[in-house]
């Protein structure tokens, strides 16, 4: 389509906002539990009330996302979800906070699943991954640009700061959706208007599409599992500053932004299950390294991380990819709506998992944090889902117009 290239770039910024304001959390986590004196539980249940409202909020849109134009809708979930996170930044206390975050989320699971349906009606099939590899790699700058800058204003001011900033810029990315994103209508003239049984009979009646289904709740369980953990672990068990952990998301972030295009044209080229296959297979020695590290000097652990990040930044490239083809367009904003609550449900079950697994001792390191116990049986749960996946990613079917 014209302006193709615009269009992602647009898409990429908004999916970066989304992926921040979910990511942000996670390395702030020494610092909330510290500040408002809360346990890895309550912690944990910063993370997943945001993937829970997200989940909820996402099945809800399933039957009306598909009804609207797709611009219209995005711009109407991208405010919301720009409300949402400058209400964040001015939480006084944790229980303000959880309700903030819920309400971010509540906008934020519907926003992926719109854009890249967006992206899915835009982008022919054989070019797709390429497309959804450029908005993916918004998960790099992310990490890249966002986390470390907002790790910095967070310990250079307080925690309010990345989400005071992250909300300015969702209102800015607002006003670019108005003025370059196009009127997107035609799946409105081969869907019309259908209830939400049919909706449901349409998702969940297919076996493709409950396969699918299925298969994004697995590769979220294996990865949300030991995701929300990697910061506190890494100060508190293998001795990184609160400041150091920028780095982290720096280097994996780096790796990651070059990273996923090229993974997006490896996976036209050669085929989406193939390419899945060998980063879903790879991704497992990271997990088991990364969940039972010991202290390091911080230029092993980075290299860790990095290829952390790269290996499941491979797998869910060709993954969401291969989802995109498996409905037919006009019920592909539905079903990566479904879909999207899925994940963000999956996440948020991860998360409380975890939790409710790992437990604390004094940290050698801190006397300010906590060392975390138990992380390894996390991780062995994480590849578990994993090697799962795989087998259930070669049950998808490609749908007969996609």
């Amino acid at each position: 389509m014209k302006n193709e290239r615009l269009l992602l770039l647009i898409l990429a910024a908004a999916m970066f906002t989304h992926i921040m304001d979910f990511m942000i959390m996670m390395p702030l986590g020494p610092q909330l539990m510290r500040i408002f004196d809360i346990s890895p539980q309550q912690f944990s249940l910063l993370v997943a009330s945001y993937t829970i409202t997200a989940g909820v909020s996402g099945f809800a849109a399933a039957f009306l996302i598909d009804r609207y134009d797709r611009k219209n809708a995005l711009l109407f979930v991208y405010v919301g979800f720009a409300v949402g996170t400058l209400a964040c930044a001015f939480a006084p206390t944790y229980v303000i906070l959880l309700l903030t975050r819920s309400l971010a989320g509540a906008f934020g699971g519907v926003l992926g699943a719109i854009i890249l349906a967006i992206v899915s009606d835009a982008v022919p099939l054989e070019r797709r991954a390429q497309g959804i590899g450029m908005v993916m790699a918004s998960f790099g700058v992310a990490s890249v640009l966002g986390v470390p800058f907002g790790l910095f204003i967070a310990t250079k001011s307080s925690w309010h700061a990345p989400f005071l900033l992250l909300g300015g810029l969702a209102v800015l990315i607002s006003v670019l959706i108005v003025l370059f994103v196009p009127n997107m209508t035609k799946h409105l003239n081969a869907n019309g208007h259908l209830s939400p049984a049919q909706v449901l009979s349409e998702i969940f009646g297919k076996r493709n599409s409950r396969i699918g289904l299925t298969f994004s709740a697995l590769l979220m369980l294996g990865h949300f599992t030991i995701i929300p953990f990697v910061a506190p672990y890494m100060v508190g068990n293998v001795g990184f500053t609160e400041s150091q952990l920028a780095y982290i998301y720096l280097v994996g972030g780096i790796c990651t932004l070059f990273f996923s295009p090229w993974v997006g044209k490896m996976a036209d080229k050669h085929g989406r299950l193939k390419i899945f296959t060998i980063f879903g297979s790879l991704v497992i020695i990271p997990i088991i390294v990364i969940t039972n590290l010991v202290p390091v000097p911080i230029w092993a652990a980075l290299v860790i991380a990095a290829i952390f990040f790269v290996f499941s930044n491979g797998r869910m490239v060709p993954s969401t990819t291969m989802e995109t083809a498996i409905i037919k367009p006009e019920f592909r904003g539905s079903y990566m709506s479904i879909r999207s609550s899925i994940q963000q449900l999956s996440s948020g079950v991860a998360a409380f998992i975890a939790g409710l697994i790992i437990t604390e001792q004094p940290s050698v390191f801190d006397p300010n944090a906590k060392a975390l116990v138990n992380y390894s049986y996390v991780g062995m749960i994480a590849v578990f889902f994993s090697l799962v996946s795989l087998y259930v990613a070669r049950k998808l079917t490609v749908a007969t117009s996609t």
